[in-house]
């Protein structure tokens, strides 16, 4: 658990330790590579949150886009982010759709590496 508050010391909670558990059996050099292209890659919940903010009061899909549900992105900017009410929503679980992305990042990531 140690390694990866060294490598990725902004991740917390579920992401932390999916994170550490994926990187336990890497060596250091491995660890740190996908440590460095984790990093690049992998959405921040904060920001998530604040996109959805902006699209309560602005353009509504704006963090889905960002996660990469375009068809969802473009479904709130035709229909207000579903009266708004899918916008409060998306605001209560931004966790979770950060931790939906950056798990599917982190699995790029590791086919990658291992190929």
């Amino acid at each position: 658990m140690k390694k990866i508050f060294e490598l990725l010391p902004e991740l917390e909670g579920d992401e932390s330790q999916y994170i550490s558990h994926v990187i336990e059996d890497m060596d250091d050099e491995k660890a740190r590579l996908f440590a460095k292209v984790y990093k690049s890659r992998r959405r921040d919940p904060v920001l998530l949150l604040v996109l959805a903010l902006i699209g309560l009061f602005g353009i509504a899909g704006i963090h889905r886009f960002f996660v990469g549900h375009i068809g969802m992105g473009i479904l709130y900017i035709l229909t207000a982010g579903l009266c708004f009410i899918g916008t409060i929503v998306d605001m209560i679980n931004y966790k979770n759709f950060a931790f939906e992305y950056n798990r599917k990042v982190a699995q790029e990531i590791l086919r990658e590496i291992n190929s």
